[in-house]
């Protein structure tokens, strides 16, 4: 558990440093706190850690859009836990990315745009450019956090560590 919470954190911190738009670990770390947390703990425990970065970056009249995708996330990551393996993992960082674009998006619409079928077209495809870096950010960020935990549980299993960094 411990380990989870580190990566989660480290992960949550990579939101602050220089990067480009929409290259975030976000759907990333709600996928992995949905499939390494305590079920009571794997929603609302990234949105905490995201609505926590997110006071420090800014607040945007569509974060209730963001932080509902976050918790959309949580729950495909519940979905991947039932078979944790690496086909189902990619499938749930491709599916949460499409969850994120058409939410984070009809919110954009709502907040941003005429609220006309032409205002909806036109919010989702200027989103497209941005839809791409969210795809290979989440997809680059799940095989970081994912491969780095599997790492560290093969490195400190059965070491006087493992109780310490992989208990529930």
């Amino acid at each position: 558990m411990v380990l989870v919470l580190v990566l989660l954190i480290v992960g949550s911190l990579a939101r602050l440093l220089p990067h480009a738009p929409n290259f975030s670990p976000v759907l990333a770390i709600a996928l992995f706190g949905g499939v390494y947390l305590r079920r009571s703990q794997a929603l609302w425990l990234p949105l905490v850690l995201m609505i926590g970065t997110d006071l420090l970056l800014g607040l945007h009249p569509t974060l209730a859009f963001t932080w509902g995708s976050v918790l959309l996330t949580g729950l495909i990551g519940l979905w991947v836990r039932q078979a944790n393996r690496p086909s189902r993992i990619l499938s749930g960082a491709v599916v949460s990315a499409v969850v994120f674009f058409l939410v984070t998006n009809f919110g954009a619409w709502l907040a941003y745009y005429p609220l006309t079928r032409e205002g909806l077209f036109e919010c989702y495809a200027l989103a497209v450019p941005f839809f791409r870096t969210m795809l290979a950010s989440t997809l680059v960020y799940t095989v970081v956090l994912f491969g780095s935990y599997e790492f560290f549980v093969r490195r400190v299993k059965g070491t006087r560590l493992a109780p310490v960094l992989l208990r529930d």
